[in-house]
């Protein structure tokens, strides 16, 4: 049987306060608020209770962010793909700012196993004077517990409309993609990190980010498969190809909180439920 979820968070400020709003239907909801860094930043940990998707199963996210909002949303584990008999498992995120709203989207990784065809989707839009900062982590298969990706396909989609998109899809049994120099080259990790504003960025402020950035990625271990560039003016992109999640993620923490210092002057303070 096929599971079909969606959710709806809406982030709003009362009295200088960010709060949080959902409405859900099926299995996918929010956990409890929490402040761990004071009232303007709204902590929120997204759930799906089945613990993955299998062919035929849907996830449709909905996220709004209003005036002068700042919600942060993470995951407690990875989005699971599992094997598909044939259908495709889908899970859709459309975001969108209003204001000067700001929005961090920090799930942990996807993982798409052998055999599974998935999809995962995410649409920006944002409002002139707001300011999205995210990260996507793809992993293919688990090779180091002996669970190769060798069969199947993983679709990621990532648009800023009119602004910015990436799209490609990873077919296991595409060996020149999978092993090749130009492709992954072995790897079976691939995640990026980006920053992306509703308005053209100044100049010194986007160099200072990518400045900011490849100090980071010179320091870390994965240097030689990783850089950062900005496609756009408007869009600040760190790539990284790594053999696991761990060091690859290890990675993007640091650059996240590299720019968070940059871009808003705030710490970075962990999720909760990144410790536990």
């Amino acid at each position: 049987m096929s599971w079909h979820a969606s959710l709806k968070l809406d982030y709003t400020v009362r009295t200088e306060r960010t709060v949080a709003h959902f409405l859900h239907d099926g299995p996918l909801r929010v956990l409890q608020s929490l402040y761990p860094e004071g009232d303007a930043v709204c902590h929120n940990v997204l759930v799906h209770p089945p613990g993955g998707l299998v062919g035929g199963d849907t996830l449709d996210i909905r996220i709004t962010a209003g005036e002068a909002s700042h919600g942060l949303i993470t995951t407690p584990g990875a989005t699971r793909f599992y094997r598909s008999n044939g259908e495709r498992a889908v899970q859709r995120t459309h975001i969108t700012l209003t204001g000067q709203a700001r929005l961090e989207w920090l799930p942990l990784e996807a993982i798409c196993y052998n055999h599974g065809l998935a999809e995962n989707h995410l649409t920006l839009e944002l409002a002139p004077q707001a300011e999205f900062m995210g990260w996507d982590v793809t992993a293919l298969g688990l090779p180091h517990a002996s669970q190769p990706f060798e069969q199947g396909s993983f679709l990621q989609h990532i648009e800023v409309p009119g602004v910015w998109l990436e799209r490609g899809r990873i077919k296991a049994d595409d060996l020149r993609l999978m092993n090749g120099p130009l492709g992954l080259a072995g790897h079976r990790c691939l995640a990026s990190i980006f920053f992306v504003a509703g308005s053209k960025l100044e100049r010194g402020r986007r160099q200072r980010a990518l400045d900011a950035a490849r100090t980071v990625i010179d320091a870390h271990a994965l240097r030689a498969t990783a850089g950062a560039t900005s496609p756009d003016g408007q869009v600040i992109v760190v790539r990284v190809l790594a053999p696991m999640v761990e060091p690859a993620m290890d990675l993007l923490r640091q650059v996240w909180g590299a720019w968070r210092q940059h871009f808003w002057q705030r710490s970075a303070i962990n999720p909760r439920i990144w410790s536990t």
